[in-house]
């Protein structure tokens, strides 16, 4: 892992408007209950630019909301090539995701790129599903496996933090 004292988090899935955005309120909340939040920089984006100004979807909103995450403020972005020097690790929510970030991302920041499962191997899985297509129980099966990534991410960014 990254060892300094400011870290920067950014969370990738394709529209940044129901996986990544359910992340980054996942993780900002756990990274401000830890008293970290002026230590470690939280942001998510998308793939591809369908939804670029949308707030995240209201399925993903609500169901985050019952956790008591709050998504309203979120607004969805394409990564931008900036972002691949800003951010100490991008994080993809599936394998296709990662592919992507790999074209795109310059030689020298693809140590930065992960899956964002890495950090919770005892949830059995690699990949965090799309749930655009699906009900809410899709959305519950997000937020439980982001909870377990979320925890172990921030037990490894605040040993270094």
């Amino acid at each position: 892992m990254i060892a300094k004292k400011n870290m920067s988090v950014m969370f990738i899935c394709t529209g940044n408007i129901c996986r990544s955005p359910t992340a980054e309120g996942v993780f900002r909340r756990l990274v401000r209950d830890a008293g970290l939040d002026g230590t470690i920089r939280v942001d998510s984006a998308a793939t591809n630019g369908y939804h670029v100004g949308e707030p995240p979807d209201e399925r993903a909103q609500r169901q985050a909301m019952r956790r008591g995450y709050d998504l309203s403020a979120l607004r969805a972005r394409r990564i931008a090539p900036r972002d691949f020097a800003e951010f100490d690790l991008i994080l993809a929510m599936d394998r296709s995701h990662l592919r992507i970030l790999q074209r795109l991302c310059p030689r020298e920041n693809r140590h930065k790129l992960r899956l964002i499962m890495e950090f919770a191997p005892e949830q059995g899985t690699d990949e965090v599903p799309d749930p655009y297509y699906g009900d809410a129980d899709q959305f519950e099966q997000v937020l439980d496996l982001l909870e377990a990534a979320a925890r172990g991410l921030l037990r490894t960014v605040s040993a270094v933090a």
